[in-house]
């Protein structure tokens, strides 16, 4: 999108549109429940933080402040819990947690799914050293993209395409 200057076309994509529809009703209902059972104390709905350090941002839908002093991710997904946290949902989850321990300065050890199309389902995630690491990583190859201008090589896994809004212009 950077690089050729392509939009996504989000708008046009029904999961996208259902996603952004369950965002929208979670921020308007029940602000004021707390989950107790994951110690949350305090929360922020869908805060908008960036980092210019690792030159990211994003809108976390749920920031949960814990008792003991750290915070947790909650991010809402319209998909269906298929017995394994995807790396892309990871991922995601990670970014959020580092930009919240840049923004707050405050330990952020977990997060957690919220798998709309399973009943609500709540999965947690415990990052690692390792998961920041991995992220830095991804971070770099997305700048170096950026900065030389240059369309990356498409997927070993064709089944990432059938969603992708750039699944028609990909380079083999």
């Amino acid at each position: 999108m950077l690089v050729q200057n392509i939009p996504q076309n989000e708008q046009s994509r029904f999961k996208v549109n259902k996603g952004r529809d369950i965002h929208k009703y979670r921020s308007l209902t029940n602000k004021d429940y707390l989950r107790k059972k994951m110690n949350v104390v305090n929360k922020e709905v869908e805060q908008m933080l960036y980092s210019e350090k690792h030159h990211i941002h994003g809108k976390i839908d749920e920031i949960l402040f814990l008792e003991d002093g750290g915070a947790a991710v909650l991010d809402y997904k319209y998909a269906e819990y298929k017995e394994k946290i995807f790396r892309t949902y990871k991922m995601q989850s990670v970014c959020y947690a580092l930009l919240i321990k840049e923004n707050y300065n405050i330990p952020v050890k977990k997060g957690y799914i919220v798998y709309t199309r399973s009943q609500n389902k709540v999965v947690e995630i415990e990052y690692t050293q390792r998961d920041f690491d991995d992220l830095q990583l991804i971070i770099d190859d997305i700048l170096k993209i950026i900065e030389k201008s240059y369309f990356p090589k498409k997927t070993q896994a064709s089944e990432r395409c059938i969603d992708c809004c750039y699944t028609n212009i990909c380079v083999k």
